[in-house]
């Protein structure tokens, strides 16, 4: 946002999880693109797409991966959990079967994850309230009683995606800077100790997606 590519102060790695259909490739595509694509298809794998905004007076770089979400794929996308410092959780409101797995994709954001990630619970599809299946405030009380952040989203009308990607790239952010003051090592930020992605110099990029497979 008024930044060249190679203008940033911080990468953060943001992972979306969640059950395949529930919007999660449409939440990317609308944050860092501002599209919405109906004919979207299954993710297979994993993508991943960017975006810079302004977080205080720190230029923050999100690099938001897109996690299969189908069961036969899960195998090859949990190493992409690694390095993450932020999840968003989908499911879809107006599938309840999409809600009642979310146990079970903590658990495994939990398992291949920092224990230190800041998690927030998504639910998607609000332009479809007529067809609710899971009560906002039954989501709301789970997210509470689980430490997560909560909202609901519609990627179709931009309802509160925004908010959603913001919100968390400012917990994230203000972790971060908390962690730098009780530092005793200024130059030395991470939420975990094997994080690479959470601080960049802003004269060089740093491309962590381009691995081989």
């Amino acid at each position: 946002m008024g930044s060249t590519e190679e203008d940033y102060n911080f990468v953060f790695k943001v992972v979306l999880i969640g059950e395949s259909g529930v919007g999660k490739t449409n939440l990317l595509s609308r944050f860092t693109r501002n599209e919405f694509n109906h004919d979207s298809r299954t993710t297979i794998g994993v993508e991943f797409s960017t975006r810079t905004i302004l977080v205080g007076d720190a230029v923050v770089k999100a690099q938001i991966w897109d996690t299969a979400g189908l069961e036969r794929y899960r195998a090859i996308t949990s190493a992409y959990y690694r390095g993450a410092v932020g999840a968003l959780v989908v499911f879809d409101i107006t599938k309840h079967q999409t809600y009642d797995v979310v146990d079970r994709w903590l658990k495994e954001l939990y398992d291949h994850a920092e224990a230190s990630i800041i998690v927030m619970l998504v639910g998607n599809k609000t332009d479809l309230a007529q067809a609710r299946e899971v009560p906002m405030e039954e989501a709301k009380m789970f997210a509470d009683n689980n430490g997560l952040l909560f909202v609901e989203t519609s990627a179709l009308d931009s309802t509160n995606v925004e908010e959603a990607f913001e919100t968390i790239l400012k917990e994230i952010f203000y972790k971060v800077q908390k962690q730098k003051q009780s530092s005793s090592q200024s130059n030395t930020v991470s939420l975990a100790s094997e994080n690479p992605a959470i601080q960049a110099p802003a004269q060089a990029e740093r491309r962590p997606c381009c691995v081989a497979l």
